[in-house]
């Protein structure tokens, strides 16, 4: 049996009718006789398919304990793409009809004639040559340009002007559902350090190479280079098949290379904007490598726990740390580090205060991923050299020197969100000032920006000390004040440009506003 056979599975208590089945199906010309598979009861037909894949099924309709339509059901979970076929007697013909509902590709009454047996194997398998077609063109088709277009998608805090591109190449991964997976190859700088550039760069692609043929092989997805000797895999294969498969390349990379590799994964998801949050997570998962271990799978990095003693609260006074440090609070900053240092029972063993150092870094650093965020990177801090806390001889100096840089981070983050509010608020103007002869909502502009009005019209008022509204009328005001120098524009014409439709309450607007009449602003400036 080879990765490209259609598998196929037969189901039936019936020890006789199981075997003539499986030899009739053995001998269609689409598939090879290795590749069909047979259980004799729905739980063990489910064991296989956690094993292997599984591309077709045939079952009974009728089978004891576990009826036909449950173990449809849940082999649907298992794998939402298996195409299954009842086989069912005359007098279960209804019971078939509802069975079709669990997404069945059909039913054969028994007793199965060869033409029809034929034809339903024919059918199902060159829909399945199809479709693995489509796939290894997709593959094929996804440009350099592409790649890179999907990488700077991901590695952005909100979809940008390549999105609707990027939706389009990946439509058809996501109707089945589709996970993002980070491969990261474990210490290539120093087991390389004494390759020629030429003969390293020769081995990572030799290394992408086996990457990309195991998972072409096994119809698992999109793999894309993304730095170094890391790799970004859309997985478009279900759990728990997708972890099975992973952890099967782990293994197949060491025994082809003596090096091993660390996966860490996100979320399986069919929703193309939730494909941010799965990249994110598994940027997480891998950021905790040298915490949990290498040559290994990491699913989430939140369910992370020291098993250790040190700081049982340390987690809640981590958050309540990063907390402040978003929001510049460097007074409660120095009460965690102080409470984690000190407490109740202080460290006084230098591995002791090495290990909770680690323990703070790794969990700041795998919380601001979810934040797109970089601890090291903004620290400039090699995370995969840590020893340098050891060139301190005291607690103190070493609280000293976490301060400060915990300080410095602090007053990054904020700048750097100060920044990011700055231009939300220019983008939200620009936004208003091109639609002002329009009826303009908080709402609207809320849902342009995807925020909720609540949360923006919040936002709004903390960053510019002015009410949506206020805003809002002010910029119509100072258009209607630009308009009026025009002297050949009358001012009901200049009302609607603006989007008043009742002159009436323009005028009032206006007067309010200006503390004059439109009139009498003409006046006033010789217009």
């Amino acid at each position: 049996m080879t990765d490209n056979d259609i598998n196929v599975l037969l189901v039936d208590d019936e020890a006789v009718d199981l075997e003539w089945l499986r030899r009739r199906v053995a001998g269609h010309e689409q598939l090879a006789g290795t590749s069909v598979r047979t259980a004799s009861s729905g739980f063990a037909a489910l064991s296989l398919m956690k094993q292997q894949r599984i591309d077709i099924i045939l079952s009974d309709i009728r089978m004891p304990i576990m009826s036909g339509t449950e173990f449809a059901r849940q082999a649907k979970e298992i794998n939402p793409q298996v195409s299954i076929v009842f086989i069912s007697g005359h007098e279960d013909f209804n019971y078939a009809k509802q069975a079709i509902q669990l997404n069945a590709h059909g039913y054969l009454l028994k007793p199965v004639e060869d033409g029809e047996l034929n034809a339903t194997l024919t059918e199902l398998c060159g829909k399945i040559e199809r479709e693995r077609r489509q796939h290894t063109s997709l593959t094929e088709t996804l440009s350099l340009v592409n790649q890179e277009l999907l990488l700077r998608w991901f590695n952005e805090s909100t979809p940008g002007d390549v999105e609707a591109h990027v939706r389009s190449f990946l439509a058809p991964m996501l109707l089945g559902g589709t996970a993002v997976a980070i491969v990261e190859i474990d210490d290539i700088a120093w087991k390389t350090s004494h390759s020629t550039a030429e003969e390293r760069r020769a081995w990572l692609a030799g290394a992408a190479g086996f990457i990309r043929r195991f998972t072409q092989e096994r119809n698992m997805g999109l793999v894309i280079d993304a730095y170094d000797s890391r790799f970004v895999l859309l997985a478009a294969v279900p759990e728990p098949s997708f972890s099975a498969l992973l952890e099967e390349l782990i293994r197949a990379f060491y025994a082809e290379f003596a090096f091993s590799v660390t996966i860490g994964t996100g979320m399986h998801t069919t929703a193309f904007d939730q494909l941010h949050d799965s990249y994110r997570q598994a940027q997480a998962a891998l950021s905790i490598k040298w915490i949990v271990g290498k040559n290994r799978l990491i699913k989430d990095a939140s369910q992370w726990r020291p098993k250790e003693r040190i700081a049982p609260n340390l987690e809640e006074i981590v958050d309540r740390m990063l907390k402040a440090m978003l929001e510049y609070d460097l007074t409660t900053i120095d009460d965690c580090l102080l409470q984690l240092f000190d407490g109740d029972h202080p460290l006084s063993q230098k591995n002791e205060i090495y290990d909770l150092i680690i323990r703070i870094t790794s969990k700041l650093h795998a919380d601001l991923r979810q934040l797109n965020e970089h601890l090291y990177e903004i620290l400039n801090w090699d995370a995969h050299q840590p020893l340098i806390l050891f060139q301190f001889e005291t607690v103190h100096d070493i609280l000293s020197w976490l301060r400060r840089r915990f300080f410095e981070l602090s007053e990054l983050l904020y700048l750097k969100r100060q920044r990011q509010k700055r231009k939300l608020i220019d983008d939200i103007t620009a936004y208003v000032k091109d639609r002002l002869e329009q009826k303009i909502t908080l709402n609207e502009v809320a849902a342009y920006f995807n925020f909720t009005p609540n949360y923006l019209g919040q936002l709004f008022k903390a960053e510019t000390n002015s009410l949506f509204s206020d805003f809002l009328n002010d910029l119509r005001m100072k258009r209607v004040c630009e308009l009026l120098q025009e002297p050949t524009k009358k001012v009901y014409e200049i009302a609607e440009q603006v989007g008043y439709k009742n002159i009436i309450y323009f005028n009032r607007q206006f007067k309010q506003h200006m503390g004059m009449s439109p009139g009498e602003y003409r006046k006033k400036h010789n217009i």
